[in-house]
């Protein structure tokens, strides 16, 4: 059964930890919508807690042979964007709590991300190579705009030339602009717009809290003035709500600037499948059952939503995932999307003398 929905939330479920016996809710309301939200169609939003992440690491590594990069570096854990299909969500129960409410309004801030970034640069076991910003959540997410950590730490970046390719479905990445370029200068920096859906009604329920699908265009225009690579990611498309956008998302991402694209599929792990069939069904009901089926269609198999497999994870399989591809394969050739982008270089690599150095010398 759909629950109530919370004014600016993308899920107000709270599903058990996994991973935790013990089982805590908490709830604060406050009374101040966020802007462009009408008062009548929610309760009041829960409040946003920040607390400090402790972590010693900056840069995380992974093996996957889906992923187009070995680190990835995440100054925030949780986001506060709170969009109901995000794969991420399941990452929250490490930290004891949920992959519901808990993910959007619980976040834990990497306090001295810039910092251990630059000490990870400093080691001479660094191998110069692609950053992508970010990995799980995004760096871009509605506290960056007040902390800055993406900016300090894109600035780390530059400061050693290292490449950096970042991903983002929020407007504040063109505030940066003037870091990227120095970067872009060097071919070390690209930014990934992250579109799901050109309607506005859409978003709104799917990307609460995210730039509106006019302000990511918008924000590729920016980017491409200032000199800076950019392309679109359709991610997710979701099956039987977006994929007959595709051509239109691709048009209007060519319009705007975009040098190529590139798409995934929608991912429901679990808990996160659970919190997308009731968001389905709370805001779509009409549409849900033809949703998931062609969901199940594009995993090539009845009853499932998913599939971790590397190879399968992002594309999917079976007759259904093949016309998905075939539809963006053709679309990004109609309007020149398909081109491959020269690949980010850590040729201009340097490490900067260290504050102190120089008087050590003389």
């Amino acid at each position: 059964m759909p629950s109530t929905p919370l004014l600016g939330r993308g899920t107000a479920l709270t599903p058990p930890n996994r991973f935790s016996p013990t089982r805590v809710e908490t709830r604060e309301f406050t009374q101040c919508p966020p802007a462009g939200h009408d008062p009548s169609e929610a309760a009041p939003p829960t409040r946003t807690s920040f607390r400090r992440d402790a972590s010693r690491t900056i840069l995380t590594s992974n093996a996957s042979p889906d992923l187009s990069f070995r680190y990835s570096l995440n100054p925030y854990r949780g986001c506060e964007h709170g969009c109901v299909y995000c794969y991420a969500r399941p990452s929250h129960e490490t930290l004891g709590w949920n992959a519901g409410l808990d993910f959007e309004t619980r976040i834990s801030v990497k306090e001295e991300a810039p910092e251990l970034l630059r000490k990870a640069l400093f080691s001479p076991r660094w191998e110069p190579q692609t950053v992508a910003l970010s990995g799980n959540t995004d760096c871009y997410q509605p506290v960056e705009r007040r902390l800055g950590l993406t900016r300090r730490c894109l600035e780390v970046f530059a400061e050693f030339r290292n490449p950096v390719s970042v991903i983002t479905k929020s407007a504040l990445v063109t505030r940066d602009s003037d870091v990227l370029r120095r970067l872009a200068r060097h071919r070390a920096a690209r930014v990934q717009i992250s579109l799901t859906t050109l309607d506005n009604d859409v978003a709104r329920r799917l990307d609460p809290r995210a730039a509106s699908p006019k302000r990511r265009l918008e924000a590729i225009t920016e980017l491409r003035r200032a000199g800076i690579p950019t392309t679109v990611i359709l991610a997710p498309i979701i099956p039987g709500l977006t994929d007959e956008e595709i051509p239109r998302i691709l048009e209007a991402a060519a319009d705007a600037g975009a040098l190529g694209a590139d798409w995934t599929l929608l991912r429901l792990p679990a808990p996160v499948d659970e919190l997308f069939i009731e968001w389905l069904q709370r805001n779509f009901p009409e549409r849900s059952k033809r949703v998931l089926h062609r969901i199940e269609d594009s995993r090539g198999s009845i009853g499932k939503l998913s599939d971790s497999k590397f190879g399968r994870r992002m594309r999917g399989q079976g007759e259904y995932a093949r016309q998905l591809a075939g539809l963006f394969s053709m679309s990004a050739r109609r309007y020149r999307l398909d081109k491959p982008l020269r690949p980010l270089s850590a040729g201009a690599f340097r490490r900067p003398r260290r504050s102190g150095e120089q008087m050590l010398l003389l």
